[in-house]
Formats: C-alpha cells, sequence, structure tokens
C-alpha cells in the first residue's frame, strides 16, 4: 500500500528524472566537495581554525559566533555551515539516483557513501577543533575531504555509464600505468598534507603544534614527487596517441597536462614569494583539480557499455527525452 512506502520510494514514483539531471547532480557533488576544500583552506589561511572555539557549537555558551569572536569567528562558522549545503546536494544526488528508471543500486550506493563520509569528517573536524588543530588530524581531515572527491568524481563517471563488467578500453600496460599514476598522484598529496603541518600556515595567529620535520626537506620531498606525477603523465599521453587510445581518454590526459602546468606555476610562484595566502588557496584549489583529473583518465581507460534503459521508451510520459544522447556520448 502506498502509505507504506518510504520516502525515496514515493519520489520514484512520481517524479522520472533524466539521465542528464542524474549526471549533473552528480556533477554538482563534485564541485561542492572542491569548494569544500577550498573554503577549509581559507579557514587555515585566515587564522581561523579556531574561530570557533569548541564543537559542536561555535562558543561553550552559543551555537552561533558572537560579536566578539569578529571575522575569524564568522569564517570558522561560515565553513561549518557550507557542509549542509553540500549535504543538500548530495541529498538531490541520491534522491535523483533512486528515482531514475531503471533503479541503479551502484549510484545510490555512492551518493549514501558521500553523505557519510562527510558525517564522519565533520566529527572529526570537531576533534580537529577540540585538539586544537593538531597537525596530524588536520592532515587526516583534508585526506578524508580528499577520499569525499574521490567518490564524486567515480560517481559523476557511474552516471554517464551502465553496469556491465568492465572492460579494458586499452592494453592491460597501458591501464596498470594508469593505476601508478593514480598511486603516484595520491602519494603526493599526503606529503602536500605532510608540507602544511609543517609549514608557517598553522591555521590560527595562537601558538599551534608542528610536525616536527624540516619543512624545506618535506617540501624537497614534495617536489620530487610532482616531477615523478608529471613525468607519468606525460608518458600516458604519450602511449595513449601511440596506441590510438579512444578520443575521450587522450581529451582526459590533455586536460591532466593542462592542470598539471597551473599547479606547476602556482606552487612555484608560492615558493618564491613567500607563501602569501591566496596563492597558496590558489595551490589547494589547484591540487583538487589534478586528483579530479587523473582519476578521469583512469577511468576513461574501461568501458561499462552504454546507460541502462538506453533506446527504451522513457517509463513515464515525458521523461527523459535526453537520456539517449548522453548516454551515447558517454560511450
Amino acid at each position: 500500500m502506498p502509505n507504506t512506502l518510504n520516502p525515496l520510494e514515493l519520489i520514484a514514483r512520481r517524479w522520472q528524472p533524466s539521465a542528464r539531471f542524474v549526471e549533473r547532480a552528480a556533477l554538482a557533488t563534485v564541485v561542492m566537495a572542491v569548494i569544500i576544500v577550498v573554503t577549509g583552506g581559507a579557514v587555515r589561511l585566515t587564522e581561523s581554525g579556531l574561530g570557533c572555539s569548541t564543537w559542536p557549537r561555535c562558543t561553550a555558551d552559543s551555537l552561533t559566533p558572537t560579536a566578539e569572536m569578529g571575522v575569524h569567528g564568522l569564517i570558522e562558522f561560515g565553513n561549518r555551515l557550507l557542509t549542509y549545503v553540500l549535504c543538500a546536494f548530495i541529498g538531490l544526488f541520491i534522491i535523483a539516483a533512486r528515482a531514475r528508471a531503471p533503479r541503479r543500486r551502484s549510484l545510490t550506493r555512492l551518493g549514501w557513501a558521500q553523505f557519510w563520509i562527510v558525517m564522519g569528517n565533520a566529527v572529526w573536524g570537531g576533534i580537529v577543533v577540540l585538539t586544537g588543530l593538531n597537525p596530524y588530524l588536520v592532515a587526516a581531515h583534508f585526506l578524508l575531504t580528499t577520499a569525499l572527491l574521490t567518490v564524486s568524481v567515480l560517481s559523476w563517471q557511474r552516471a554517464k555509464e551502465g553496469d556491465e563488467e568492465p572492460r579494458d578500453a586499452v592494453a592491460r600496460p597501458v591501464r596498470q600505468l594508469s593505476w601508478l599514476l593514480v598511486t603516484a598522484t595520491a602519494a603526493l598529496t599526503v606529503i602536500g598534507t605532510v608540507v602544511t603541518g609543517t609549514g608557517p600556515h598553522a591555521g590560527d595567529a595562537r601558538e599551534v603544534h608542528r610536525i616536527p620535520l624540516n619543512w624545506q626537506e618535506v617540501t624537497q620531498l614534495h617536489v620530487d614527487f610532482v616531477y615523478i606525477v608529471v613525468g607519468l603523465s606525460v608518458a600516458l599521453w604519450f602511449v595513449l596517441r601511440a596506441v590510438k587510445a579512444p578520443a575521450p581518454a587522450r581529451r582526459a590526459a590533455l586536460e591532466l597536462l593542462g592542470c598539471l602546468a597551473f599547479q606547476g606555476v602556482i606552487g612555484y610562484v608560492q615558493y618564491f614569494t613567500g607563501l602569501p595566502e591566496f596563492v597558496v588557496g590558489l595551490h589547494m584549489l589547484g591540487s583538487t583539480l589534478v586528483w579530479i583529473a587523473v582519476l578521469r583518465v583512469s577511468l576513461s581507460l574501461r568501458d561499462r557499455g552504454p546507460l541502462p534503459g538506453d533506446g527504451a521508451a522513457p517509463a513515464k510520459a515525458g521523461a527523459a527525452p535526453d537520456a539517449q544522447p548522453v548516454a551515447a556520448a558517454s560511450r
């Protein structure tokens, strides 16, 4: 009976989103994950990491920042509020994926995975505040956000393809080269969090514990891994051209090289100008773009067939007139 249905089932019976809508909802979660990374960086770079002195309230006596806390309280609290906006976009993706016919449990599971990562990271962020911005916990906080970005990119890709078993679109060694690139980029990201933990931007104007390593030596290690990632990316691009890989894969590799060029310029500028806050923020943005590009290259090297229902009549009148072209474009 209708009154026994859960809310998602009720929505699915009354609304049939197009394939394009589901894809755009997935893309919106990617954009919001990037925004969360950048705004989180802004909290640290403006020394607002302890703008709210406790968690989950902003102060012991107030849920919101008070006038005495100034702009730092507003920045920290504003970043907390963005978590709700992010959850709203993830919720939209879950609902759209659930309502789309035929039902794809793989998409809704990815949506729920995003939600639980956000919830876990929110609690972790509270622990970061309660421990006075412990640099190891701050690093883990960023890596959890990177995990969210990873799942959101995978959701976006899965929204554009089918549910068949993955088939290699290129020779196996080429795919293995892409996996090596993903691994090297992940290591680069981890080392980047160590650079942050040893560097000058601690997140608060008061004395904050730092990772007891030589900042210049850790930075040099970070640069070494940059060269490894760039070398693997260039090698992969040449290999994809040599084996005449599908056009989307070659285009994704070229986009990755563009992101790396942008990130490289920003990295050298921030190093030689004494790490100005704005440029460091751009570097954080660049790191998310590089990670997205690396994942897109790897995901473009396998094929999972057309979208389910491609070529079939919509389940309801007026549903998804643009589903076929989107599915065709994703192949």
